[in-house]
């Protein structure tokens, strides 16, 4: 697969304190790389970097496109903060938008069109920014960001402020711009939105990489099963004393018991207590925010 991005060994300073240390990775096109961390692990002025709006220490940043020259009409950037101009219409803005990366304006005004309906802003066109609710301004944004067909498009927290209707048209939105070969670099906290869309995660804490490869792999090497169990009585001093646990929660009919990573599951179960009453159980591996949360805590 065809690498767009190539982020080697980027480290940067401020003052005296190292916010990215030797970090490198890659994004492809027509994947969803997902950049994670905590607040204050480095992903902000990792994708400044990127942005040309930092510039790194040390270390090497490098497109590959055609014209390298203007490689920043070929980025589209959905920023955390958001800085639309509120007292600008939204049409107007997202054609002044696409009039800075050279886009076709006859097609721009036609695109406009399309993804106001696409996201149900039909009758925001008119509408000045400081009119529109966050969620609102924030489909308006993405609209900016997407709409001049970047090569490569970065998404710092693109769900913020979104109801899970709006959510979910994000979601299939960016699917749909990885299916046609934009490279996409994705930045978010909501770990199950991550899971959902992203091919490969790569994760950094306290300026270093901590984890990178696909979500397959990374479940497989970092996370260990989970068993939930329904059940009508309260089963957690029954299984206390697992060696095979490594904790166990119990919420209103709802127990979790997770496993120490190589326990198998099948085995597990078939250790089960005779006394004990079932009534539905789920296995499956950690999830992402499993990880997430283990990996920064360990670390």
């Amino acid at each position: 697969m065809e690498t767009l991005l190539n982020v080697r060994n980027v480290s940067k300073q401020f003052g005296k304190n190292t916010v990215v240390d030797q970090v490198s990775f890659d994004v492809r096109k027509g994947e969803i790389l997902g950049i994670l961390g905590p607040n204050g692990a480095g992903k902000t002025t990792v994708i400044r970097s990127i942005m040309d709006i930092i510039r790194p220490d040390s270390g090497e940043i490098r497109f590959n496109f055609q014209d390298n020259n203007n490689f920043l009409s070929q980025l589209g950037y959905l920023p955390e903060e958001r800085g639309l101009y509120r007292d600008s219409r939204v049409t107007d803005i997202l054609l002044y938008l696409a009039q800075l990366k050279e886009y076709p304006r006859d097609r721009a005004r036609k695109r406009v069109l399309e993804y106001l309906a696409k996201f149900d802003l039909e009758n925001a066109g008119k509408m000045k920014i400081k009119e529109l609710s966050r969620g609102m301004a924030q489909k308006a944004q993405f609209i900016g960001a997407i709409l001049h067909e970047p090569a490569i498009l970065i998404l710092d927290e693109p769900f913020s402020g979104l109801d899970p209707v709006s959510q979910d048209v994000f979601s299939e939105e960016i699917r749909n711009l990885a299916k046609n070969g934009v490279a996409i670099l994705l930045s978010s906290h909501q770990m199950n939105l991550v899971e959902n869309i992203c091919d490969r995660i790569f994760m950094i804490h306290k300026g270093k990489k901590v984890l990178y490869d696909t979500l397959l792999r990374i479940k497989q090497d970092f996370g260990s099963f989970k068993c939930e169990i329904m059940s009508e009585e309260n089963i957690r001093d029954k299984l206390i004393n697992f060696k095979e646990t490594e904790k166990i929660e119990q919420e209103g009919l709802r127990t979790t018991i997770y496993l120490k990573k190589g326990v198998e599951p099948g085995q597990f179960i078939q250790k089960l207590p005779d006394n004990i009453s079932i009534e539905e159980v789920t296995i499956k591996r950690d999830s992402l925010h499993d990880i997430f949360v283990r990996t920064v805590t360990e670390n």
